[in-house]
């Protein structure tokens, strides 16, 4: 969008249309103490070719992913986007839309996210999904939220310490000033322990929150907690990786109550920590207390096939404090790059990908735990992603091989201080035995040359 400047015409021809005589009008309640009475320290302007040469420099200071070999992970993960993903959500009819309160007249946004939805269903085995929420952290917070609404029980919210620390702080945030207790269950050993959740739950617990495969990459035992879960009368919320249901069991198998998932991993790029994309999935019994937007196929007058917004009333610009949430729209564009991508890999596709990602994250896991110091510090099954431990400092480790060409994993002392020996490092299909096996004598020769 183009930016014209307001000429000094133009600006005293709006203050005569609102009848003031000077900018300084607009000012005048605002008490002249809180006002500054200096110009800004400002640097002076620069030309347009001065500015680019600025931002350039700026953005030389990052290391993005198709600089450096990356086994980051942790809720972004380096996956391939064909290429018709961008070929799609580029086009102008696309590229451009945004939430229209009068949605009906887009009918191609709308069909999207129908099949979004459709896809999302089909993914997770649920009844229903939304047409997606901001992002992972924010789905947590709003699933713990429809939880309460749905079990009238507003004592605890129960989320293992294993699930993304990002989540369980956007949790906390959400709850800091509403009833009910976050309980973090700790999880020593990598997962949930099932006496410990045994003696946590009680009769005021409105869910247990568990992330499978979780932050540390193990696989939780997802029936298994449902059904104490739901011997208590609470509900199961489970975060998932969407590439790991091209190959585990699904979260409607695990009898879970709520799925969520950070859609990242479906055609959205790295791109410094979002925009990303929010899933969230239910039983067809609990849909009037989901939030965010539903889309629906339906007939019009003439017969024809078309969609609509459905079930608004939950949404607070129709019914303000009764809503179910305050999220009224949706992530669309990363939602339909979602779409194109899983309609691209199709169920074949996605089970190919979920395969190599995870015998490429055990070959690696088990190359590294070669090495003399480094072993595995979780001796669970797992997805794409692993710890390890390893001696010495790790930060300055990581900056070591950073240096050498690889974004070599997660530090996980800067969440967790009992884990300050501890990298998670995931491994997805892009990775090649050249770059393991790379990254494998780079740690060998960081730690024992």
């Amino acid at each position: 969008m183009s930016y014209i400047l307001n000429t000094p015409a133009d600006q005293q021809e709006m203050l005569r249309q609102i009848g003031v005589d000077g900018i300084e009008a607009l000012f005048e309640t605002i008490p002249a103490e809180c006002r500054l009475k200096r110009p800004l320290h400002l640097p002076p302007p620069m030309s347009e070719m001065e500015l680019t040469q600025e931002m350039e420099r700026l953005a030389q200071g990052n290391v993005p992913a198709g600089q450096a070999v990356c086994f980051l992970g942790g809720g972004a993960y380096d996956h391939f986007i064909p290429s018709v993903v961008d070929a799609v959500v580029s086009r102008g009819e696309f590229y451009t839309a945004y939430t229209p309160y009068q949605a009906e007249a887009s009918q191609g946004s709308l069909q999207a996210f129908f099949e979004f939805q459709t896809m999302i269903c089909q993914l997770t085995g649920m009844d229903v999904a939304n047409a997606s929420l901001y992002e992972g952290g924010s789905a947590v917070a709003e699933a713990a939220i429809m939880a309460m609404s749905i079990t009238m029980r507003h004592g605890q919210i129960v989320i293992a310490e294993n699930v993304h620390p990002h989540y369980r702080t956007a949790l906390k945030t959400y709850m800091a000033n509403l009833d009910p207790r976050v309980v973090e269950l700790p999880t020593p050993q990598g997962v949930v322990n099932s006496s410990m959740l045994e003696k946590t739950l009680n009769d005021q617990t409105a869910c247990l929150i568990v992330q499978h495969p979780n932050f540390f990459g193990c696989l939780e035992d997802g029936r298994a907690l449902a059904e104490m879960v739901h011997a208590k009368g609470a509900l199961l919320i489970m975060c998932v990786d969407p590439v790991s249901l091209g190959l585990l069991r699904s979260p409607a198998e695990d009898l879970v109550d709520i799925v969520l998932a950070e859609g990242q991993g479906l055609g959205t790029p790295l791109q410094y920590g979002g925009p990303y994309l929010g899933i969230m999935a239910c039983r067809e019994a609990f849909v009037r207390k989901m939030p965010g937007r539903l889309v629906g196929q339906t007939k019009d007058r003439n017969g024809q096939t078309c969609w609509t917004l459905t079930l608004q009333t939950r949404e607070q610009h129709i019914r303000r404090e009764k809503a179910t949430s305050n999220i009224c729209t949706n992530q669309g564009l990363l939602a339909l790059r979602a779409t194109v991508h899983l309609a691209a890999l199709g169920p074949k596709g996605l089970k190919e990908t979920a395969e190599l990602c995870t015998r490429k994250a055990h070959y690696a896991a088990e190359a590294l735990t070669k090495i003399p110091g480094v072993k595995l510090r979780y001796q669970q099954p797992f997805f794409k992603e692993f710890v390890i431990e390893v001696p010495g400092d790790v930060p300055a480790l990581l900056r070591r091989l950073l240096d050498q060409g690889y974004h070599a994993g997660l530090w996980l002392g800067q969440w967790y201080p009992d884990l300050a020996q501890c990298i998670s490092m995931a491994v997805t299909e892009k990775r090649t035995r050249a770059e393991i096996d790379g990254l494998v004598q780079a740690y060998r020769s960081a730690l024992t040359g």
